[in-house]
């Protein structure tokens, strides 16, 4: 039996280094940003719809989607935003969902939906476990500031654009705290796993 988990956290909770040390132990990680970024690829039908509602105008000259000039235009309109995620979202759980079963026919022991909104967009139906990547909200601040080059007053916009941590945590199955050393976060990962029975 295959285990599905949905790995989650906020901006620069350090999920995308959990999910390296998973891809490491040579489970599969389902990745929904990567799979967003391939679905509005031309030739795909979230593609053609995107086009068909926002106009050509959207498009760069190779044909691709300017991201910048769309995200311009939702970012401002709340129901332009809601129309493409309505757009791009059922089209990243389909592409999710149909390489999820490709693990489940493949034996794995368990597959990751890495998935950075698990929660705001109610996603946890697709999973058996949750598990939830936290820091502190100073510790979050500093990291975000740092990566992105952000003042403070962005880095905090960022954060409080998404569901805090501290209520994420009631929602988890199981919480890995990345506050401390790399060695620590991936001690307790190997910790959840085992009891999840994926290593014994």
């Amino acid at each position: 039996m295959t285990i599905v988990i949905g790995l989650t956290g906020g901006i620069a909770s350090g999920k995308s280094t959990v999910a390296n040390m998973i891809r490491e132990m040579g489970i599969p990680v389902i990745d929904a940003d990567i799979i967003a970024r391939q679905v509005v690829e031309a030739g795909e039908e979230a593609y053609s719809q995107i086009v068909q509602v926002f106009g050509e105008t959207i498009l760069l000259s190779n044909g691709e989607i300017d991201r910048a000039k769309l995200g311009s235009i939702i970012f401002h309109n709340e129901d332009k935003r809601l129309l493409l995620n309505s757009i791009v979202h059922p089209a990243v759980r389909k592409r999710m969902n149909e390489q999820k079963d490709l693990c489940i026919q493949a034996g794995e022991r368990a597959v990751i939906l890495d998935i950075p909104l698990l929660f705001e967009s109610n996603l946890k139906h697709l999973v058996e476990k949750v598990l939830l990547i936290y820091v502190d909200k100073d510790i979050q601040l500093e990291r975000l500031m740092k990566r992105n080059n952000l003042s403070e007053e962005e880095a905090k916009a960022r954060i409080a654009s998404q569901m805090p941590l501290s209520e994420k945590v009631a929602l988890a199955d199981e919480i890995i705290n990345n506050n401390g050393l790399l060695k620590e976060t991936e001690k307790q990962l190997q910790g959840v796993f085992r009891k999840w029975g994926i290593f014994y």
